[in-house]
């Protein structure tokens, strides 16, 4: 069995055209995210699957291995399909998704995820999150929550505060990070089923494995991370990068 993590990355975005090429301490934002996933000690392999020529070439010239897919790709999971064919993998074989927007993670949390799917043949889909109490913070609509069970599987992924808590006090909400890890076989199926009805309201294709009837497995961290969503973004992935540096 093996555990590849696959970038997907576009050069196309209506906040941030050419975002994956943005330099950030001199460093083009999807080496920072190439990088980082090399520091995962359980890995047999790193690859950027992108549509764009530059963000191949980029990769490539600082010593990345690069898939180039299809055009048309309505989302991240169909880019990061595609590149599973195209690399031959197995169907038991795991897939990490590392979004090229994410810098920072914890190496250790690619590993955890991982590591759930390996212990359990029946979990298909494990993705992270973050406690969370600045309310601020999760009032942003960008800021994805998410509420679930006593087991550990997602209940309900929202852009909208969730829960919402009728009494007030002192809020905790979790903060979906946005990394996933499929079995492979698992991957080409949910790529196929239909767009269902909240994830069309919601913009969160991962409401489409809920709504199908599929359990998203969670895992908790406490690890630092940091999303460029846009261009305000980058400016304070950098400061943070210079201050850990000098730290």
């Amino acid at each position: 069995m093996k555990t590849i993590a696959i970038i997907p990355a576009r050069f196309g975005s209506s906040r941030f055209p050419g975002k994956p090429l943005t330099l950030i301490l001199g460093k083009p934002l999807i080496q920072w995210v190439y990088e980082q996933a090399l520091k995962v000690e359980d890995l047999d392999g790193v690859w950027v699957a992108t549509d764009d020529a530059r963000i191949f070439d980029c990769v490539a010239s600082f010593g990345g291995r690069a898939l180039m897919t299809r055009d048309d790709h309505p989302s991240g999971s169909d880019r990061l399909a595609e590149a599973a064919t195209l690399l031959k993998l197995a169907p038991e074989d795991i897939v990490i998704n590392i979004q090229g927007d994410q810098p920072v993670f914890p190496p250790d949390l690619i590993s955890q995820l991982a590591a759930v799917l390996r212990r359990d043949p029946e979990v298909v889909m494990v993705t992270p999150v973050k406690r969370l109490s600045d309310p601020l913070v999760a009032a942003n609509p960008n800021t994805v929550k998410v509420v679930f069970d006593r087991a550990g599987r997602a209940l309900y992924f929202s852009r909208s505060l969730l829960p919402f808590w009728r009494d007030g006090g002192h809020p905790t909400y979790y903060r979906h990070l946005g990394i996933y890890a499929y079995r492979v076989q698992f991957l080409q199926e949910f790529v196929h089923l239909s767009v269902g009805r909240w994830e069309a309201a919601e913009k969160l294709e991962q409401l489409r494995a809920l709504e199908h009837g599929f359990a998203i497995h969670i895992v908790e961290t406490t690890g630092d991370t940091r999303e460029v969503d846009t261009p305000e973004d980058a400016r304070q992935v950098e400061e943070f990068l210079r201050h850990r540096a000098s730290a």
